[in-house]
């Protein structure tokens, strides 16, 4: 297993896992079209993508941190694919991921998802990421949580 991080060779997987995961539990929405058609904007933007691959390159999962600004991102698009499920690739891309907002000292770490998700919303709690909103969000129809973890320990602040 390997992590690649921005490699424009694999953003049509990162899309296709995606839609494929939207897909299977909501619809496509306008949001996500935009991304298909233009997915390099998520690393153009001062983001990243990180992609699991298997031994044979078959990649597994994928993440993106959408740069918001101000040292804030937004962890999106986590998706793993169907058959690789339950394997632990969904800790694995969250741990990459809040490692790297560590070490870019981002400011702030947000995502939004659906509480009817329940194993994906086990997952953040699971990474410390507590519910900040309830209720259907501006952009995505399908989102109805808003949750954040905190990037650095109570040590480190004070």
């Amino acid at each position: 297993m390997q992590i690649r991080e921005n490699d424009p060779a694999l953003l049509e997987d990162f899309i296709a896992l995606n839609e494929a995961w939207i897909k299977q539990h909501f619809a496509i929405e306008a949001a996500d079209r935009a991304l298909a058609a233009h997915p390099y904007s998520v690393i153009e933007e001062g983001g990243y993508i990180f992609s699991i691959l298997s031994d044979d390159l078959t990649v597994l999962g994928v993440c993106a941190l959408f740069n918001k600004g101000a040292g804030e991102f937004e962890l999106a698009r986590m998706a793993v694919a169907e058959e690789a499920r339950g394997l632990g690739y969904g800790s694995i891309l969250i741990d990459t991921c809040l490692s790297k907002l560590k070490s870019i000292n981002a400011s702030k770490v947000y995502l939004v998802s659906n509480i009817k998700l329940e194993p994906a919303i086990n997952l953040y709690k699971k990474h410390g990421f507590k519910t900040t909103s309830l209720g259907q969000h501006p952009v995505y129809a399908r989102a109805n949580i808003v949750m954040e973890a905190k990037l650095t320990s109570d040590e480190e602040s004070s």
